[in-house]
């Protein structure tokens, strides 16, 4: 696998044509953006004050056609950076994957399925909805893998009977095979209750969590701050998660910034990296020539598919049962 000073060389050498091309679409969308956004918010201002003098802005109408300028410009948002954004998944990404590995395929309006990402069990809730994209599959040094941007939500209704829609996870879903079956399951989630309540009532919290298999204690202090094990089987589980492996763990956690999620089901292992948004859309209000932007998309994919050799996945570590 390249480095990632590798990748920014390709990025910004052998892309840069399509860079440049696609940069100077991105100046005409956000020309068109403000142009429309400046006149929308005067009209909606001049809307606002005639509103105001004639019947007040607390008027459902008023209100109504506010919730209604919002979705406009939404769907206007949308239609006007569709074609942009597909090129630059085109042209940009699905080549720097490519150049990160020969062994991936991408497509950018596939995702990983359902049923992998309950299996994981990793989020003990019911989905309700369940959408996303940029799905790449493939291999890392004989270790198939695949991952996507996934959008998981669940559906609650209020006293009144109103739908209100909550996320339930947002941001990228890996699944690859590891060089064991296992038996049981073993679960590891970020230990919110322990940093928030410290270790003797976060302690308890973790260990009357319902929704759970039993609370597994491990000997490692450092890993237990930023995790939680719940698992069937305390020897499988300390089996799997040796020493190297935590700090594996650790290491790949302190490097992507955001909430990590792992589970060991059924031979293989599921990630899932909270980032909260689409990490492969292209930016429209900061240059695709940016350096910090550039960056973020190389790291992504660079961190994401080299999650094989981080956590050395293609080693034979146990011999399959």
């Amino acid at each position: 696998m390249r480095s990632t000073s590798e990748l920014t060389d390709f990025y910004y050498k052998e892309l840069y044509p399509s860079l440049n091309e696609l940069e100077k679409n991105r100046k005409k969308i956000v020309s068109k953006l403000t142009w429309y956004g400046g006149m929308g918010a005067v009209t909606f201002l001049l809307l606002a004050v005639w509103m105001g003098k004639n019947f007040g802005l607390l008027h459902p109408l008023f209100i109504a056609i506010g919730i209604g300028f919002i979705a406009v410009s939404g769907i206007t948002y949308r239609f006007m950076t569709h074609g942009y954004a597909k090129d630059f998944k085109t042209k940009i990404i699905t080549p720097l994957i490519g150049a990160i590995d020969p062994h991936l395929f991408y497509n950018p309006d596939f995702l990983i399925s359902q049923h992998l990402f309950e299996r994981s069990d990793l989020f003990a809730h019911t989905i309700d909805r369940y959408r996303g994209n940029d799905y790449v599959k493939g291999s890392i040094n004989g270790v198939p893998i695949e991952f996507s941007d996934i959008h998981a939500e669940y559906q609650t209704r209020d006293s009144k009977g109103r739908t209100q829609w909550h996320t339930l996870f947002r941001g990228l879903f890996l699944v690859a095979e590891f060089n064991k079956h296992f038996k049981a399951k073993t679960v590891i989630l970020p230990d919110k209750a322990e940093k928030s309540f410290g270790s003797l009532i976060g302690g308890w919290l973790q260990s009357i969590n319902g929704s759970r298999e039993d609370l597994i204690r491990l000997d490692d202090p450092e890993f237990e701050k930023h995790f939680v094990v719940y698992g069937n089987d305390p020897i499988e589980a300390r089996y799997i998660l040796t020493h190297s492996m935590m700090k594996r763990l650790l290491d790949f956690q302190r490097r992507i910034s955001h909430p990590l999620f792992v589970s060991f089901v059924h031979n293989h292992i599921h990630v899932a990296i909270g980032t909260g948004k689409d990490l492969f859309e292209p930016a429209v209000f900061i240059s695709l020539l940016d350096y910090k932007q550039t960056m973020e998309y190389i790291n992504t994919l660079r961190n994401t598919i080299g999650l094989v050799e981080e956590l050395k996945l293609s080693e034979k570590l146990w011999s399959k049962l």
